[in-house]
Protein backbone atom coordinates (compact mmCIF):
# COMPACT_ATOMS: atom_id res chain seq x y z
CA UNK A 1 0.00 0.00 0.00
CA UNK A 2 1.38 3.64 -0.75
CA UNK A 3 0.21 6.93 -0.78
CA UNK A 4 1.12 10.66 -2.18
CA UNK A 5 0.01 14.11 -1.48
CA UNK A 6 -0.37 15.91 -5.08
CA UNK A 7 0.60 19.32 -5.60
CA UNK A 8 -2.92 20.87 -4.81
CA UNK A 9 -2.95 19.95 -1.55
CA UNK A 10 -5.04 16.15 -1.29
CA UNK A 11 -4.00 12.63 -1.07
CA UNK A 12 -4.45 9.75 -2.98
CA UNK A 13 -3.64 6.38 -1.55
CA UNK A 14 -3.02 3.56 -3.95
CA UNK A 15 -4.15 0.13 -2.66
CA UNK A 16 -3.11 -2.78 -4.63
CA UNK A 17 -3.25 -5.90 -4.52
CA UNK A 18 -1.45 -6.54 -1.71
CA UNK A 19 -1.95 -8.20 2.08
CA UNK A 20 -3.74 -5.64 3.28
CA UNK A 21 -6.45 -5.54 0.36
CA UNK A 22 -6.34 -9.69 1.15
CA UNK A 23 -7.35 -8.95 4.60
CA UNK A 24 -10.13 -6.43 3.67
CA UNK A 25 -11.63 -9.28 1.35
CA UNK A 26 -10.99 -12.02 3.39
CA UNK A 27 -9.42 -11.58 6.83
CA UNK A 28 -12.75 -11.93 8.55
CA UNK A 29 -13.97 -14.95 6.83
CA UNK A 30 -10.57 -16.57 7.63
CA UNK A 31 -10.26 -15.48 11.41
CA UNK A 32 -14.30 -16.08 12.21
CA UNK A 33 -15.48 -18.39 9.45
CA UNK A 34 -18.77 -19.77 11.21
CA UNK A 35 -19.39 -15.65 11.77
CA UNK A 36 -18.92 -14.86 8.28
CA UNK A 37 -21.39 -15.11 5.16
CA UNK A 38 -18.92 -16.57 2.71
CA UNK A 39 -20.64 -19.57 3.05
CA UNK A 40 -24.23 -19.26 2.93
CA UNK A 41 -25.52 -22.85 4.54
CA UNK A 42 -23.67 -25.35 6.59
CA UNK A 43 -24.52 -29.06 6.73
CA UNK A 44 -26.40 -29.20 9.76
CA UNK A 45 -28.55 -26.11 8.06
CA UNK A 46 -29.61 -28.03 5.18
CA UNK A 47 -29.92 -31.34 7.08
CA UNK A 48 -33.08 -29.23 9.32
CA UNK A 49 -34.82 -27.50 6.37
CA UNK A 50 -35.12 -31.14 4.58
CA UNK A 51 -35.93 -32.34 8.27
CA UNK A 52 -38.97 -29.89 9.00
CA UNK A 53 -40.04 -29.67 5.20
CA UNK A 54 -40.51 -33.81 5.46
CA UNK A 55 -42.10 -33.46 9.01
CA UNK A 56 -44.50 -30.41 7.48
CA UNK A 57 -45.43 -33.30 4.91
CA UNK A 58 -45.63 -36.03 6.70
CA UNK A 59 -47.86 -34.11 9.38
CA UNK A 60 -49.86 -32.75 6.74
CA UNK A 61 -50.82 -36.54 5.55
CA UNK A 62 -51.53 -37.74 9.04
CA UNK A 63 -53.19 -35.37 10.57
CA UNK A 64 -54.43 -32.37 8.21
CA UNK A 65 -56.54 -30.44 10.60
CA UNK A 66 -54.30 -30.84 13.69
CA UNK A 67 -51.58 -29.66 11.18
CA UNK A 68 -53.60 -26.38 10.43
CA UNK A 69 -54.65 -25.80 13.71
CA UNK A 70 -50.92 -25.86 15.11
CA UNK A 71 -49.39 -23.58 12.46
CA UNK A 72 -52.43 -21.19 12.70
CA UNK A 73 -51.86 -20.46 16.56
CA UNK A 74 -48.13 -20.61 15.94
CA UNK A 75 -48.38 -17.57 13.33
CA UNK A 76 -50.63 -16.09 15.06
CA UNK A 77 -48.67 -15.89 18.60
CA UNK A 78 -45.90 -14.86 15.74
CA UNK A 79 -47.38 -11.79 14.62
CA UNK A 80 -49.20 -11.20 18.16
CA UNK A 81 -45.81 -10.96 19.26
CA UNK A 82 -44.56 -8.28 16.62
CA UNK A 83 -48.05 -6.35 16.62
CA UNK A 84 -46.99 -5.83 20.69
CA UNK A 85 -43.55 -5.01 20.16
CA UNK A 86 -44.37 -2.49 17.25
CA UNK A 87 -47.15 -0.82 19.49
CA UNK A 88 -44.60 -0.50 22.81
CA UNK A 89 -42.50 0.86 20.23
CA UNK A 90 -44.49 4.05 19.36
CA UNK A 91 -44.08 4.92 23.01
CA UNK A 92 -42.06 7.34 25.16
CA UNK A 93 -38.99 5.74 23.31
CA UNK A 94 -37.41 8.45 21.25
CA UNK A 95 -33.30 9.40 22.13
CA UNK A 96 -33.25 12.70 23.18
CA UNK A 97 -30.42 14.65 21.79
CA UNK A 98 -29.01 15.23 25.39
CA UNK A 99 -25.97 17.20 25.05
CA UNK A 100 -22.68 17.87 22.42
CA UNK A 101 -19.45 16.79 23.71
CA UNK A 102 -17.17 20.25 24.65
CA UNK A 103 -13.81 18.42 25.50
CA UNK A 104 -10.62 19.65 26.21
CA UNK A 105 -9.21 17.85 23.47
CA UNK A 106 -10.69 16.49 20.46
CA UNK A 107 -9.82 13.06 19.66
CA UNK A 108 -9.04 12.43 15.77
CA UNK A 109 -12.41 10.91 14.03
CA UNK A 110 -12.41 8.82 10.85
CA UNK A 111 -15.24 9.16 8.57
CA UNK A 112 -15.39 6.63 5.86
CA UNK A 113 -17.73 6.97 3.06
CA UNK A 114 -17.57 4.15 -0.05
CA UNK A 115 -18.39 5.54 -3.40
CA UNK A 116 -19.14 3.79 -6.37
CA UNK A 117 -20.51 5.00 -9.89
CA UNK A 118 -21.44 8.31 -7.60
CA UNK A 119 -19.29 10.83 -9.76
CA UNK A 120 -22.67 13.06 -9.55
CA UNK A 121 -23.11 12.78 -6.03
CA UNK A 122 -19.59 13.47 -4.90
CA UNK A 123 -19.29 17.27 -4.54
CA UNK A 124 -22.38 17.28 -2.41
CA UNK A 125 -21.16 14.77 0.00
CA UNK A 126 -17.63 16.51 -0.06
CA UNK A 127 -19.93 19.85 0.63
CA UNK A 128 -21.72 18.08 3.24
CA UNK A 129 -18.73 16.70 4.95
CA UNK A 130 -17.17 20.29 5.14
CA UNK A 131 -20.03 21.61 6.95
CA UNK A 132 -19.59 19.00 9.64
CA UNK A 133 -19.05 20.95 13.38
CA UNK A 134 -15.70 19.40 14.31
CA UNK A 135 -12.18 20.45 14.09
CA UNK A 136 -10.72 20.05 10.50
CA UNK A 137 -7.53 19.35 12.31
CA UNK A 138 -8.95 16.61 14.41
CA UNK A 139 -10.87 14.75 11.01
CA UNK A 140 -9.29 12.22 9.55
CA UNK A 141 -11.82 11.34 5.67
CA UNK A 142 -11.42 8.51 3.41
CA UNK A 143 -13.07 8.60 0.34
CA UNK A 144 -13.06 4.89 -0.58
CA UNK A 145 -13.19 4.39 -4.14
CA UNK A 146 -12.79 1.31 -7.00
CA UNK A 147 -10.10 1.30 -9.40
CA UNK A 148 -12.49 1.08 -12.29
CA UNK A 149 -14.31 3.84 -11.61
CA UNK A 150 -12.71 6.41 -13.34
CA UNK A 151 -15.02 9.32 -13.42
CA UNK A 152 -15.81 9.05 -9.26
CA UNK A 153 -12.21 8.86 -8.71
CA UNK A 154 -11.68 12.32 -10.77
CA UNK A 155 -15.10 13.96 -9.17
CA UNK A 156 -13.59 13.00 -5.62
CA UNK A 157 -10.12 13.81 -6.13
CA UNK A 158 -11.70 18.02 -7.35
CA UNK A 159 -14.26 18.01 -4.64
CA UNK A 160 -11.60 17.37 -1.83
CA UNK A 161 -8.55 19.53 -3.47
CA UNK A 162 -7.26 21.66 -1.08
CA UNK A 163 -8.29 19.78 1.74
CA UNK A 164 -5.51 17.86 3.32
CA UNK A 165 -7.76 15.65 5.54
CA UNK A 166 -9.06 14.08 3.13
CA UNK A 167 -7.76 11.29 1.54
CA UNK A 168 -8.86 9.45 -1.57
CA UNK A 169 -8.24 5.83 -1.33
CA UNK A 170 -8.12 4.07 -4.91
CA UNK A 171 -8.79 0.20 -3.98
CA UNK A 172 -8.11 -1.99 -7.05
CA UNK A 173 -11.58 -3.88 -8.49
CA UNK A 174 -11.49 -7.48 -7.19
CA UNK A 175 -14.05 -10.23 -5.56
CA UNK A 176 -16.44 -9.67 -3.49
CA UNK A 177 -17.88 -6.25 -5.10
CA UNK A 178 -19.56 -5.34 -1.53
CA UNK A 179 -19.43 -2.55 0.49
CA UNK A 180 -18.09 -3.66 3.31
CA UNK A 181 -14.89 -4.84 1.73
CA UNK A 182 -14.37 -1.26 0.85
CA UNK A 183 -15.11 -0.04 4.28
CA UNK A 184 -12.41 -2.76 5.81
CA UNK A 185 -9.62 -0.81 3.62
CA UNK A 186 -10.79 2.27 4.88
CA UNK A 187 -10.44 0.88 8.36
CA UNK A 188 -7.32 -0.68 7.97
CA UNK A 189 -6.32 2.79 7.38
CA UNK A 190 -7.99 4.60 9.81
CA UNK A 191 -6.36 7.12 12.34
CA UNK A 192 -9.17 7.64 14.89
CA UNK A 193 -10.34 6.91 17.99
CA UNK A 194 -13.75 6.85 15.95
CA UNK A 195 -15.20 6.26 12.78
CA UNK A 196 -18.35 6.87 11.21
CA UNK A 197 -19.46 5.77 8.23
CA UNK A 198 -21.23 7.51 5.88
CA UNK A 199 -22.90 6.98 2.03
CA UNK A 200 -22.46 8.92 -1.14
CA UNK A 201 -25.86 10.87 -0.81
CA UNK A 202 -25.97 11.48 3.02
CA UNK A 203 -25.90 14.48 4.53
CA UNK A 204 -25.36 14.35 8.01
CA UNK A 205 -26.19 16.92 11.06
CA UNK A 206 -23.24 19.68 11.32
CA UNK A 207 -23.29 17.87 15.12
CA UNK A 208 -24.07 14.43 14.80
CA UNK A 209 -20.08 13.69 15.50
CA UNK A 210 -20.02 15.92 18.86
CA UNK A 211 -23.73 14.46 19.78
CA UNK A 212 -21.95 10.72 19.39
CA UNK A 213 -18.82 11.67 20.67
CA UNK A 214 -21.16 13.15 24.10
CA UNK A 215 -22.89 9.52 24.12
CA UNK A 216 -19.65 7.51 24.13
CA UNK A 217 -18.24 10.02 26.68
CA UNK A 218 -21.66 9.00 29.06
CA UNK A 219 -21.97 5.27 27.63
CA UNK A 220 -19.11 3.40 29.08
CA UNK A 221 -16.71 1.13 27.85
CA UNK A 222 -19.37 -1.41 26.79
CA UNK A 223 -20.90 1.35 24.71
CA UNK A 224 -19.31 0.03 21.16
CA UNK A 225 -21.38 2.12 18.62
CA UNK A 226 -24.66 5.18 18.58
CA UNK A 227 -26.29 4.56 15.35
CA UNK A 228 -27.78 8.01 14.29
CA UNK A 229 -31.59 8.84 12.89
CA UNK A 230 -31.78 8.33 8.86
CA UNK A 231 -34.54 10.60 7.28
CA UNK A 232 -35.62 10.94 3.96
CA UNK A 233 -35.61 14.05 2.30
CA UNK A 234 -36.90 13.03 -1.31
CA UNK A 235 -40.28 11.96 0.74
CA UNK A 236 -42.38 14.00 -1.57
CA UNK A 237 -41.39 12.47 -5.14
CA UNK A 238 -43.04 9.60 -5.40
CA UNK A 239 -45.67 7.05 -3.88
CA UNK A 240 -42.61 4.86 -3.32
CA UNK A 241 -40.57 7.26 -1.75
CA UNK A 242 -43.00 8.27 0.85
CA UNK A 243 -43.44 5.28 1.92
CA UNK A 244 -40.17 4.33 1.97
CA UNK A 245 -39.68 7.69 4.70
CA UNK A 246 -42.48 6.50 6.99
CA UNK A 247 -40.81 3.02 7.19
CA UNK A 248 -37.41 4.64 7.97
CA UNK A 249 -39.34 7.42 10.55
CA UNK A 250 -40.55 3.97 12.10
CA UNK A 251 -37.22 1.87 12.20
CA UNK A 252 -34.93 4.64 13.73
CA UNK A 253 -37.71 7.08 15.55
CA UNK A 254 -38.99 4.04 17.28
CA UNK A 255 -37.40 0.22 16.81
CA UNK A 256 -34.02 0.88 17.43
CA UNK A 257 -34.67 3.41 20.28
CA UNK A 258 -36.69 1.11 21.97
CA UNK A 259 -34.08 -1.76 21.51
CA UNK A 260 -31.39 0.59 22.47
CA UNK A 261 -33.39 1.45 25.43
CA UNK A 262 -33.15 -1.96 26.94
CA UNK A 263 -29.80 -2.79 25.44
CA UNK A 264 -31.34 -5.44 23.24
CA UNK A 265 -29.10 -5.88 20.13
CA UNK A 266 -30.24 -4.15 17.06
CA UNK A 267 -29.39 -4.24 13.44
CA UNK A 268 -27.44 -1.15 12.08
CA UNK A 269 -28.90 0.79 9.33
CA UNK A 270 -26.02 0.92 6.44
CA UNK A 271 -25.02 4.45 7.37
CA UNK A 272 -24.42 6.55 10.21
CA UNK A 273 -23.30 4.18 12.98
CA UNK A 274 -20.27 5.70 15.30
CA UNK A 275 -17.73 3.21 16.59
CA UNK A 276 -14.84 3.00 18.95
CA UNK A 277 -12.49 1.94 16.32
CA UNK A 278 -10.48 -0.39 18.59
CA UNK A 279 -13.48 -2.35 19.11
CA UNK A 280 -14.77 -2.66 15.54
CA UNK A 281 -11.21 -3.62 14.94
CA UNK A 282 -11.25 -6.39 18.14
CA UNK A 283 -14.20 -7.52 16.55
CA UNK A 284 -13.13 -8.24 12.84
CA UNK A 285 -14.45 -5.26 11.40
CA UNK A 286 -16.69 -6.15 9.14
CA UNK A 287 -17.18 -9.06 6.83
CA UNK A 288 -17.17 -8.44 2.99
CA UNK A 289 -19.32 -11.08 1.90
CA UNK A 290 -22.44 -9.96 3.90
CA UNK A 291 -24.66 -8.05 1.96
CA UNK A 292 -26.20 -6.01 5.04
CA UNK A 293 -22.81 -5.65 6.25
CA UNK A 294 -24.69 -2.90 9.11
CA UNK A 295 -27.15 -5.60 10.43
CA UNK A 296 -24.67 -8.51 10.63
CA UNK A 297 -22.07 -6.10 12.87
CA UNK A 298 -25.22 -4.94 15.36
CA UNK A 299 -25.39 -8.45 15.91
CA UNK A 300 -21.81 -9.36 16.55
CA UNK A 301 -20.87 -6.87 18.44
CA UNK A 302 -24.13 -8.02 20.85
CA UNK A 303 -22.46 -11.65 20.91
CA UNK A 304 -18.79 -9.99 21.75
CA UNK A 305 -21.06 -8.49 24.87
CA UNK A 306 -21.34 -4.88 23.70
CA UNK A 307 -24.31 -2.76 23.48
CA UNK A 308 -25.50 0.18 20.96
CA UNK A 309 -27.00 3.43 21.93
CA UNK A 310 -28.73 5.55 19.97
CA UNK A 311 -28.55 9.66 19.09
CA UNK A 312 -30.83 12.59 18.16
CA UNK A 313 -28.94 14.05 15.36
CA UNK A 314 -29.79 12.80 11.72
CA UNK A 315 -28.74 11.99 8.71
CA UNK A 316 -30.53 12.92 5.36
CA UNK A 317 -30.92 10.25 2.52
CA UNK A 318 -32.09 9.44 -0.62
CA UNK A 319 -34.84 6.94 -0.61
CA UNK A 320 -35.50 5.40 -4.11
CA UNK A 321 -38.19 6.91 -6.23
CA UNK A 322 -38.88 4.21 -8.86
CA UNK A 323 -40.55 0.23 -7.80
CA UNK A 324 -37.32 -1.21 -9.97
CA UNK A 325 -34.85 0.84 -7.86
CA UNK A 326 -37.09 -0.11 -4.72
CA UNK A 327 -36.98 -3.35 -5.74
CA UNK A 328 -33.53 -4.44 -6.67
CA UNK A 329 -32.76 -2.42 -2.97
CA UNK A 330 -35.09 -4.53 -0.84
CA UNK A 331 -34.19 -7.94 -2.92
CA UNK A 332 -30.67 -6.97 -1.27
CA UNK A 333 -31.24 -6.01 1.69
CA UNK A 334 -33.40 -8.97 2.98
CA UNK A 335 -31.18 -11.79 0.73
CA UNK A 336 -28.88 -9.88 3.35
CA UNK A 337 -31.33 -10.57 6.41
CA UNK A 338 -31.69 -14.03 5.79
CA UNK A 339 -27.56 -14.18 5.60
CA UNK A 340 -27.21 -12.10 9.00
CA UNK A 341 -30.04 -14.89 10.84
CA UNK A 342 -28.22 -18.12 9.17
CA UNK A 343 -25.18 -16.72 10.41
CA UNK A 344 -26.56 -16.80 13.69
CA UNK A 345 -28.68 -19.72 13.49
CA UNK A 346 -25.41 -22.00 13.00
CA UNK A 347 -25.07 -22.83 15.98
CA UNK A 348 -28.13 -20.76 18.27
CA UNK A 349 -27.07 -22.21 21.77
CA UNK A 350 -24.14 -20.78 21.31
CA UNK A 351 -25.53 -17.66 19.90
CA UNK A 352 -28.26 -17.46 22.67
CA UNK A 353 -25.15 -17.93 25.50
CA UNK A 354 -23.28 -15.32 23.79
CA UNK A 355 -26.04 -12.55 23.44
CA UNK A 356 -27.92 -13.64 26.64
CA UNK A 357 -31.37 -15.58 26.26
CA UNK A 358 -33.21 -12.20 26.12
CA UNK A 359 -31.05 -10.76 23.40
CA UNK A 360 -31.52 -13.64 21.16
CA UNK A 361 -35.24 -13.81 21.92
CA UNK A 362 -35.74 -10.11 20.82
CA UNK A 363 -33.10 -11.12 18.13
CA UNK A 364 -35.65 -13.06 16.78
CA UNK A 365 -38.97 -11.20 17.45
CA UNK A 366 -37.90 -8.27 15.36
CA UNK A 367 -35.81 -9.22 13.12
CA UNK A 368 -36.47 -13.14 12.16
CA UNK A 369 -40.12 -11.59 12.25
CA UNK A 370 -39.01 -8.85 10.37
CA UNK A 371 -37.60 -11.50 7.33
CA UNK A 372 -40.47 -13.84 7.78
CA UNK A 373 -43.00 -10.42 7.61
CA UNK A 374 -41.61 -10.13 3.82
CA UNK A 375 -42.51 -13.36 2.73
CA UNK A 376 -45.89 -13.54 3.86
CA UNK A 377 -47.46 -10.39 3.44
CA UNK A 378 -48.15 -10.56 0.07
CA UNK A 379 -50.03 -14.17 0.12
CA UNK A 380 -51.54 -13.12 3.78
CA UNK A 381 -52.93 -9.44 1.71
CA UNK A 382 -54.43 -12.27 -1.09
CA UNK A 383 -56.50 -14.27 1.67
CA UNK A 384 -57.34 -10.92 3.38
CA UNK A 385 -58.61 -9.43 -0.01
CA UNK A 386 -60.53 -12.65 -0.93
CA UNK A 387 -62.27 -13.45 2.28
CA UNK A 388 -63.71 -9.54 2.39
CA UNK A 389 -64.75 -9.78 -1.14
CA UNK A 390 -65.90 -13.32 -1.82
CA UNK A 391 -68.27 -15.70 -0.13
CA UNK A 392 -65.25 -17.94 1.14
CA UNK A 393 -64.80 -18.60 4.89
CA UNK A 394 -61.13 -18.52 4.06
CA UNK A 395 -60.27 -16.54 7.91
CA UNK A 396 -61.44 -16.75 11.43
CA UNK A 397 -62.76 -13.81 13.42
CA UNK A 398 -59.82 -14.22 15.31
CA UNK A 399 -57.46 -13.71 12.10
CA UNK A 400 -59.45 -10.76 10.72
CA UNK A 401 -59.49 -8.82 14.29
CA UNK A 402 -55.63 -9.44 14.09
CA UNK A 403 -55.08 -8.32 10.80
CA UNK A 404 -57.25 -5.16 11.01
CA UNK A 405 -55.48 -4.98 14.32
CA UNK A 406 -52.07 -4.59 13.12
CA UNK A 407 -52.99 -2.53 10.07
CA UNK A 408 -53.70 0.19 13.02
CA UNK A 409 -50.82 0.08 14.89
CA UNK A 410 -48.59 0.14 11.90
CA UNK A 411 -50.75 3.12 10.63
CA UNK A 412 -50.71 4.42 14.33
CA UNK A 413 -46.84 3.81 14.57
CA UNK A 414 -46.45 6.01 11.42
CA UNK A 415 -48.17 8.87 12.44
CA UNK A 416 -46.02 9.08 15.80
CA UNK A 417 -42.62 8.34 14.23
CA UNK A 418 -43.44 11.30 11.47
CA UNK A 419 -44.01 13.63 15.12
CA UNK A 420 -41.03 12.38 16.56
CA UNK A 421 -39.24 13.07 13.86
CA UNK A 422 -40.87 16.35 12.69
CA UNK A 423 -41.01 15.28 9.42
CA UNK A 424 -45.19 15.73 8.87
CA UNK A 425 -44.97 15.96 5.08
CA UNK A 426 -45.07 12.23 4.55
CA UNK A 427 -47.74 11.11 7.42
CA UNK A 428 -49.98 10.77 4.67
CA UNK A 429 -48.22 7.79 3.91
CA UNK A 430 -49.85 5.84 6.48
CA UNK A 431 -52.75 5.60 5.07
CA UNK A 432 -51.94 3.27 1.83
CA UNK A 433 -49.27 1.25 4.30
CA UNK A 434 -51.19 -2.01 3.56
CA UNK A 435 -50.95 -1.63 -0.24
CA UNK A 436 -47.48 -1.26 -0.02
CA UNK A 437 -46.60 -4.33 2.58
CA UNK A 438 -47.26 -6.88 -0.21
CA UNK A 439 -44.58 -5.69 -2.33
CA UNK A 440 -42.16 -6.43 -0.21
CA UNK A 441 -43.05 -10.32 -1.06
CA UNK A 442 -42.06 -10.15 -4.17
CA UNK A 443 -38.48 -9.04 -3.13
CA UNK A 444 -38.31 -11.77 -0.46
CA UNK A 445 -38.87 -14.41 -3.08
CA UNK A 446 -36.27 -12.46 -5.28
CA UNK A 447 -34.16 -12.50 -2.78
CA UNK A 448 -34.33 -16.33 -2.05
CA UNK A 449 -33.64 -16.96 -5.70
CA UNK A 450 -30.34 -14.81 -5.22
CA UNK A 451 -29.46 -16.27 -1.75
CA UNK A 452 -29.17 -19.73 -3.56
CA UNK A 453 -27.80 -18.56 -6.45
CA UNK A 454 -26.30 -15.08 -6.42
CA UNK A 455 -25.42 -14.79 -2.47
CA UNK A 456 -22.61 -12.12 -2.27
CA UNK A 457 -24.08 -10.20 -5.74
CA UNK A 458 -25.00 -6.03 -4.50
CA UNK A 459 -27.04 -4.50 -6.23
CA UNK A 460 -26.11 -1.21 -6.69
CA UNK A 461 -28.34 1.69 -5.81
CA UNK A 462 -27.77 4.62 -8.12
CA UNK A 463 -28.40 8.17 -6.28
CA UNK A 464 -28.77 11.64 -7.31
CA UNK A 465 -31.96 11.00 -9.04
CA UNK A 466 -34.51 13.24 -7.31
CA UNK A 467 -34.83 16.61 -6.17
CA UNK A 468 -33.89 16.90 -2.33
CA UNK A 469 -35.46 19.49 0.47
CA UNK A 470 -32.94 21.53 2.50
CA UNK A 471 -32.42 21.52 6.26
CA UNK A 472 -31.11 23.61 8.71
CA UNK A 473 -28.22 21.62 10.61
CA UNK A 474 -26.39 24.09 11.17
CA UNK A 475 -27.09 24.32 15.37
CA UNK A 476 -29.42 22.42 17.41
CA UNK A 477 -28.27 24.03 20.69
CA UNK A 478 -32.08 25.38 21.20
CA UNK A 479 -33.31 21.95 20.21
CA UNK A 480 -31.54 20.23 23.02
CA UNK A 481 -32.79 23.11 25.85
CA UNK A 482 -36.04 22.07 24.09
CA UNK A 483 -35.74 18.18 25.31
CA UNK A 484 -34.36 18.89 28.54
CA UNK A 485 -37.27 21.00 29.33
CA UNK A 486 -39.53 18.26 27.97
CA UNK A 487 -37.33 15.30 29.91
CA UNK A 488 -37.61 17.73 33.24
Amino acid sequence: MDGAEGPDGFKTAIVANDDALEDARFGFARSQPRRSAQRVFHFTQLAAIVALCAAFVWASRAAPQITFIALHITALAIFSMAIFVRSVAAGPFSPLLFRLAEPARFPTYTILCPLYREANVAPDLIAALAGIDYPVEALDIKLLVESDDPDTIAAARAASSGMPHVEVVVIRACAPRTKPKALNVGLSRARGEFVVVYDAEDRPHAQQLLAALAAFEDGGADLACVQAPLEIDNADVSWISGQFAAEYAIQFREMLPLLAHFKLPLPLGGTSNHFRTSVLRESGGWDAFNVTEDADLGYRLARDGYHIGVIGPPTYEEAPVTFGAWLSQRTRWIKGHLQTWLVLMRNPVRTAREMGLASFAAMQVTFATGILAAFVHGPLAFVLLTALLTPYDLLAPLDLILAIFSYCVAMFASLTACGLSRTFSHAGAALTMPLYWPLSSIAAYRALFELIFLPHYWSKTKHGVSARTAHPTSDIASEVRDERARAA
